[in-house]
Order: structure tokens, then C-alpha cells, then sequence
């Protein structure tokens, strides 16, 4: 199966200049946990629950605070035409639950997170890469 058949295609993108209350929002709006940031039509981060808790309210941050000052500017990322199975193996190596689909233009058409692999693979494939992505610690640990 190819990620294009698991994936979230409604993406919101946040601006980076916007503040973490606007991501916050559109987050809420969409019951979505994470953003895809971009400026000027390239995507240059990624903005979670996780990081507007952790890098700015735990540290004294407020909801002023801007997107770019918390969010994740190394952005990991997969193609609409990758099989999932390949992904998920990458998901489980790099500890990531969610990462944005790009086209072969590199254009964000997507979101593929754990959830949607669950979903759309009702065999339980998607147990190993989280067990794989719950391991503590790893490059993206908040501590």
C-alpha cells in the first residue's frame, strides 16, 4: 500500500511569524496535534501540542510566543508514492508519530501519522513502529 492511500489529506499550514495561540487554534479546530509550518511555499518546520507545552508554557513562554521560536526546524518528511511499510519502519527508527507527504514537486499534499496507519491497516502492522517510536529518548526527545 502507498502512503497515499493512509494519509490525512487535510493540512493546514501555520506561518512561522504567527504565534503559538494561532497554531493552538488551528490545531483545535482541526483536533489535529501537529502543524506543517511554511513561508514563502516551502515547508520549514513542524509545530506540536508537545512543543507548545513543553518549549514554551513549561519554560515561562507565553501565547504570544511565535511559532519559529518552538517549533522543530528539521523537518522529516515522506513521498504520497512510498510504500507504508517502508515508512513505518522509518517511523519507528527516527521516533516520529506523524510526518508530513510530499508530492514529487515537494509539495505538502499530506499528513501520515500513526493513527492513520492503524487505521488503514487493520492487520496490527502499526504495533512494531510504535513500539519502536515509544522507546524513550531519541533525537526528538523533549528533555
Amino acid at each position: 500500500m502507498q502512503v497515499n492511500a493512509a494519509m490525512t489529506r487535510d493540512v493546514r499550514v501555520a506561518n512561522p511569524n504567527h504565534s503559538i495561540r494561532d497554531a493552538a487554534v488551528m490545531m483545535a479546530d482541526l483536533d489535529a496535534g501537529v502543524l506543517p509550518v511554511g513561508e514563502n511555499d516551502k515547508l520549514v518546520g513542524m509545530i506540536t501540542d508537545r512543543d507548545i507545552t513543553v518549549r514554551a508554557v513549561a519554560r515561562g513562554k507565553g501565547p504570544d510566543t511565535r511559532i519559529s521560536d518552538v517549533m522543530s526546524a528539521e523537518v522529516k518528511y515522506c513521498f504520497e508514492d512510498d510504500d507504508v511499510d517502508d515508512v513505518m519502519t522509518n517511523l519507528g527508527n527516527i521516533q516520529v508519530r506523524r510526518l508530513p507527504v510530499l508530492n514529487r514537486d515537494k509539495r505538502l499534499v499530506g499528513i501520515l501519522s500513526l493513527g492513520d496507519l492503524a487505521v488503514s491497516m487493520a492487520d496490527g502492522s502499526a504495533g512494531p513502529a510504535l513500539a519502536e517510536i515509544s522507546r524513550p529518548g531519541g533525537a526528538h526527545s523533549q528533555t
